[in-house]
Parts: C-alpha cells; structure tokens; sequence
C-alpha cells in the first residue's frame, strides 16, 4: 500500500544557488536521488507554492514541501515464519535468525524466507528495499541481523557497515587445533570454475576482505574461534578459514570430507558425521542506533546443535 507523508523544510542560506534536486537530496537525505527527481516531475516537490524543475537553482529562505508518497519495494507475500525477536523499536528490529531459514527469496526460495517473514511480522517493510533487511547471513548460519524499519534507519545502517563502525562477531567451530588468533585478508571473488562458490582470488577480479579471529575455546582436535569480519563479502568467514586449512565443521561446501580424529567415542563420531551444517554463528552484534546515536550491543548463545557438540567436546577432549 502507497504511504504518504509531507515534509516541511526551510533552504538555508548556505544553500544558496543550488539546485533544487541537489538541495533536497542534502535536506532529506534518506531518499534516494531517482526516488527525488520522480517527485519533483510529479508535481509532489513545491518551492513556495510553485513546481519548478530539478535543475532550477534558489536563492535560500524558500519553503519546500514534499508530499511523498511511497510505493512498496519489495513485492512478495507475507507469511508467517518463526524466528527470535532480540530487541525492536520504531527504527530497528534485531532478530536470531535459526538455520534453515534463506534471507531473500531467489531461484527455488521464492517463499518461507526470512523477508517473506518480515513482512508478515511488519507489512509497512514493504515500503523499504529488500523490506529492510541490510546484511544477510547465509540459510544455515543462525545467529543476529539487524533489520531497519524507516528509510532513515535503513540509510544509516547501509552507511555504518560501508564506514565498517558495525561490529560483527561469530563462534566458528574449525577442524584444526589452532594455536594463536590472527588476520586474513585475501579478495574473495568467484571461483573461476565452480561459479556457485566463492573463493581467495587476485585483487583485479576480487573485492577486498578482512577477517581477525582468536582462540575462544581449544580441544584435542577442534578449535572454536571467535571471528570479527571487517569486510561483509559472501561466505568470507567460510572461505578464508578455508583457505588458511580452518574449515568450519559441517561446511558441506568448503571443507570436504569430514575427517574423524582417532579414538574418538562412537557418540561424538555420528554427531560430527550428521551435523547437518556449518558451525557458525553470528553471536554479537554492536551498531549506533540510527535514531538515536546511542551505543547497543546485542549477544546470542550458539543454538542447540552447536551446544550438544561443543558439550561433547568439552567432555571427550578437554585440555
């Protein structure tokens, strides 16, 4: 459903002789420059009472008003999916979003995903891109993401993890006993033949990528690694770790063959055989709220199945 809403501004003299469309992308800034010049065309952008053109340039002092009017973005059904409502107000929801669950519909996804839920739990979402939603996390990774729920959240958070001020935290189970922490840094880009995948690639075809991990908790065989992602590249954690021989348990894309460790006991072999994903969670996430520029952080446990591994380990192979 279209949503309307008028807003009053005064151009200040500092903005004299520029242009129309150039002052109200400085005055509103939450709107994008295309959505601007559409209302300006439509006779919806008045300077004094009068309709000008984008490029007409004043003099400051002038009353602007704007009476939006805002078609939805994101077109797909409502549905009700369950997931873990962490914190919400009028700007942001944060959720734990369970694995399993796909983030944006896409090809054999095109319901009972994380926007189709959304949507359902908040219908004026539809009137923001992808219905809020401003990082992803992959189907079976669980763990926090913060959705917004005006343009001007939704603007501040876009630019938060461009300016990378958003901190992002994981728990990584790796099949390697990691002695130190440390940072990757390797441009991730397509494999060259494998193209569903990702990969470490050179700087021409790649875009950069940064992960620092440190040791969180050791055992005999396995390591759980706690990881700060500095850049957002898709399955940069599970690539990076990869390539530097720390593959993610239950990775069925980027670690191969599982690899069972001699002596272990037959309860922790079938766990490790059938966990049906890979061990990864985002367990903290810290931002500026977009309203009110204060400081939240948010932290998550692992979810159930990690929990029952780790236990196992914690039992079997204590150091």
């Amino acid at each position: 459903m279209p949503h309307d809403k008028q807003i009053i501004s005064i151009v200040p003299p500092e903005m004299a002789h520029q242009r129309l469309d150039q002052i109200i992308a400085s005055l509103c800034p939450q709107y994008s420059r295309s959505q601007i010049q559409k209302w300006i065309k439509a006779g919806q952008i008045r300077v004094n009472h009068k309709e000008l053109k984008p490029k007409e340039r004043l003099i400051g002092g002038e009353e602007i008003i704007i009476q939006t009017t805002l078609t939805a973005q994101t077109h797909d059904e409502p549905e009700s999916i369950d997931f873990e409502v962490v914190h919400e107000d009028d700007s942001i929801l944060v959720i734990n979003k369970p694995a399993g669950l796909v983030v944006h519909p896409g090809a054999g996804n095109w319901s009972g995903t994380l926007v189709n839920g959304l949507l359902h739990y908040d219908p004026r979402l539809e009137n923001l891109p992808r219905a809020g939603i401003v990082h992803r996390l992959d189907k079976d990774t669980t763990g926090l993401m913060v959705v917004a729920r005006t343009l001007e959240a939704h603007q501040s958070l876009v630019s938060q993890l461009q300016e990378r001020t958003v901190s992002r935290e994981y728990l990584a189970l790796v099949q390697r006993v990691v002695i130190a922490g440390g940072t990757i840094e390797g441009n991730i880009g397509r494999h060259q033949v494998d193209r569903k995948r990702m990969a470490v690639v050179d700087e021409e075809s790649g875009k950069e990528a940064v992960t620092h991990y440190r040791v969180e908790e050791r055992f005999q065989h396995f390591t759980l690694l706690r990881v700060a992602l500095e850049t957002g590249r898709t399955h940069q954690i599970r690539v990076h770790l990869s390539a530097k021989h720390m593959s993610l348990v239950g990775d069925p894309v980027y670690s191969g063959r599982q690899k069972m460790p001699a002596g272990i006991s037959q309860e922790l072999r079938e766990t490790l055989r059938t966990f049906p994903r890979q061990a990864l969670h985002a367990t903290l996430l810290a931002l500026e709220h977009p309203e009110t520029g204060e400081d939240m952080e948010w932290e998550v446990p692992v979810p159930e199945d990690m929990e029952a591994l780790l236990d196992l380990l914690r039992a079997e192979e204590p150091l």
